[in-house]
């Protein structure tokens, strides 16, 4: 049975501690982040929150946005990033656009593959960038359209020119503090 943006709205209902997307038509919930990822994701909103937002570059956005895009998906990436020329106004329902950055937070119980697969998927229906934040390995990976990935770690620099030009995030800033 494929299921619709209807069928999402109504088990939001069911299940309104949990993010419903919709993919392929198939609905899939998933649980509640674990709290390294949700750190890591709150991390990177604000820090390109304040690359973008001075520079009126667009939005970012955090998980609980949705976006309906033109393969009629209705997904929630972990952090994104959709320009003012692609979004001009931001609806009070999901975005009816792709995201230019997507962003995907890999949790202590998933696995890569699909992840990598989800941000392929991004990447085919009009995103420019794809990011996989591993916080396991301590890396983030890159992913454009017709490129190999590129792998950063720590000590490396992320920028992503062709959407934020001159904006830079140091890896290791994306990482949760430890305190004694």
């Amino acid at each position: 049975m494929v299921m619709t943006v209807e069928d999402v709205e109504k088990l939001k209902y069911l299940y309104p501690n949990h993010r419903i997307e919709l993919r392929d038509g198939a609905v899939v919930i998933m649980s509640p982040s674990d709290a390294t990822s949700s750190l890591i994701g709150a991390r990177f909103s604000r820090l390109l929150g304040n690359w973008v937002e001075p520079r009126a570059l667009g939005y970012v956005f955090d998980a609980s946005a949705g976006f309906r895009s033109p393969d009629g998906n209705l997904t929630a990436p972990d952090v994104s990033f959709v320009s003012r020329e692609r979004l001009k106004r931001v609806p009070r329902t999901y975005a009816q656009v792709v995201p230019n950055l997507v962003v995907e937070i890999k949790s202590g119980s998933d696995r890569v593959k699909p992840i990598v697969q989800k941000l392929q998927s991004y990447l085919e229906v009009g995103a420019v960038v794809g990011l996989l934040v591993d916080p396991d390995e301590r890396t983030v990976t890159v992913y454009r359209t017709g490129q190999e990935p590129i792998e950063l770690s720590d000590d490396d620099t992320l920028t992503v020119p062709e959407l934020l030009p001159g904006g830079e995030i140091v890896v290791s800033q994306l990482w949760p503090p430890e305190f004694d």
